[in-house]
């Protein structure tokens, strides 16, 4: 167990509104879901990333038109010649062009203390295998899985020895000039096909890639008080287990739904409705939050990231039906044991379920 020192409380206060700012751009926690017929989407959080990546997209043209063109023509020769390096993560054991450095800032420390974060550690992970680690739920902006699994301050790596951990994050920001190099510093990998592959089957052993299962669906189910994940139908991720050879590790981070009180509209309302549309055209769900301090800060709550025991998964080049489907419910299986295992040590009654949908 990897508990935080505290801060005063004026320190955190002005670290996390610092660390809020930088969440916003890039955190990994929003990695997405990878659905049953192999398409990827995107949560509400992206749009934010893709805002701040747009703008530095904006900065770029801008500059083409100055004395300063020489610069981002350099830069666009560069990003063409260095366009795949994202799905191709062997320059780093970060995945991308990850570094240390930028992993082991002192704000990620500020931003765990903030509410704090800590995470459990449950059965260990030999750093001679991969793992797939699908975390739930996804909450608003899934603070503990981005703490806990893309900073150093997190503890991961100091809890497993020799396993990496890799948040994936949506494809498309890896276009966009310098917020791509911001992200592949932090050993980030676009939530693709053949970025996953190449981390599961050629980037050696000892890779945990975190996937954020629910995704976009599962953040509208997001309120204080719930535990719903969405996952019953979302098999892809255990089909990309098994065509690797990758074992499986559930994780859930009780306190996630507590940071941010949303309006949850009832099933079949016309505001789900609406959601449900935006969702459908743009890729993301907008949600109805409210934060704490000016109502965008999430509320100080524990959250705690109790990481699963490996689900021992074979290699199958072409896994059928019926072995995902056998796969995917053994890991439906211990997702609900691990959160009825531990919902009384952080502050849920025995009574409480635990909802797949």
């Amino acid at each position: 167990m990897y508990i935080l020192r505290s801060c005063h409380n004026g320190e955190r206060e002005i670290a996390m509104e610092a660390v809020y700012r930088r969440h916003q751009c890039f955190t990994a926690c929003d990695v997405l879901p990878v659905y049953g017929n192999g398409s990827f989407h995107f949560s509400k959080n992206d749009l934010d990333r893709m805002c701040l990546g747009v703008f530095c997209l904006l900065l770029m043209l801008y500059l083409m038109f100055t004395s300063l063109w020489p610069i981002p023509t350099l830069y666009f020769t560069w990003q063409i010649y260095d366009w795949h390096k994202p799905e191709r993560a062997q320059c780093c054991p970060l995945g991308g062009r990850g570094t240390e450095f930028v992993r082991n800032w002192k704000v990620w420390k500020h931003f765990k203390d903030y509410f704090p974060v800590k995470m459990v550690k449950t059965a260990e992970l030999s750093p001679s295998k991969n793992y797939i680690l699908g975390c739930h739920p996804h909450g608003i902006m899934s603070m503990g899985a981005f703490s806990c699994f893309s900073t150093e301050a997190g503890g991961f790596a100091e809890a497993f020895p020799g396993v990496r951990s890799t948040l994936a994050i949506l494809a498309g920001l890896f276009r966009l000039p310098l917020f791509r190099d911001y992200v592949m510093s932090a050993g980030m990998v676009p939530v693709s096909k053949e970025s996953l592959e190449y981390m599961l089957s050629r980037a050696g052993v000892g890779n945990a890639v975190v996937i954020i299962i629910g995704g976009a669906e599962e953040s509208l189910a997001s309120s204080p008080g719930v535990n719903t994940v969405v996952m019953k139908h979302r098999k892809g991720f255990v089909r990309l287990a098994l065509e690797n050879g990758a074992d499986l590790v559930p994780v859930y981070s009780f306190g996630e739904n507590e940071l941010f009180p949303q309006v949850v509209l009832s099933e079949g309302s016309f505001g789900r409705r609406l959601q449900a549309l935006f969702k459908q055209v743009m890729g993301f769900a907008p949600c109805l939050f409210t934060g704490g301090r000016w109502l965008l800060l999430p509320y100080r709550r524990p959250v705690t990231t109790i990481v699963g025991s490996p689900i021992s998964v074979p290699y199958v080049s072409s896994p059928s039906e019926h072995q995902v489907d056998h796969y995917h419910t053994l890991y439906m299986e211990a997702l609900s044991k691990l959160f009825h295992a531990h919902k009384t040590s952080y502050g849920l009654a025995s009574t409480h379920q635990l909802r797949i949908i």
